[in-house]
Order: structure tokens, then sequence, then C-alpha cells
């Protein structure tokens, strides 16, 4: 069986290969080339949409009962 001190020697030794090879070049480049694309990009994050889209419940909501406030007033007003 292989020895666990073996595996972590091995897996260090392939972390600081990759640290220091062209691929981790590649992948802050593209890190910052995407960052660069969505700071562009019009965007919000989840937490935004979902805050926005609760405001907008409760404003349809309002609308709503100021439509249905409105009617009665009208139907009062047109009643007398």
């Amino acid at each position: 069986m292989l020895d666990p001190k073996i595996l972590e020697e091995f897996s260090a030794k392939m972390s600081a290969l990759l640290a220091n090879s062209p691929a981790r070049d590649i992948e802050k480049n593209a890190k910052a080339v995407l960052s660069g694309v969505f700071s562009k990009l019009d965007l919000v994050t989840r937490e935004e949409f979902d805050i926005q889209s609760q405001v907008l419940a409760r404003t349809r909501e309002k609308l709503k009962a100021l439509e249905a406030r409105v009617d009665a007033l009208e139907k009062a007003r047109s009643g007398s």
C-alpha cells in the first residue's frame, strides 16, 4: 500500500508545479478578462435582484389597493 506521506508530498509537488506553470498565468489572465467584461455589463447581484423583486411586488399590491379605492370612490360619487 502507498504511504500517505508519499501522496502528500506528490500532491504538494504537483501544486507547486502547477502554480509555476503557464496554465496558472492563463487562468489569471482569463479571470482578469472576464472580470473586465462583467464590469462593462450592466449586471446586478442576485441579492439586489431579489430585493428589487420584493419592492416591485409590494408596489403592485399597493397599486391594486389604490385602484380598488379609486373605483369605490368613483362609484360612490356617481351614486350620489
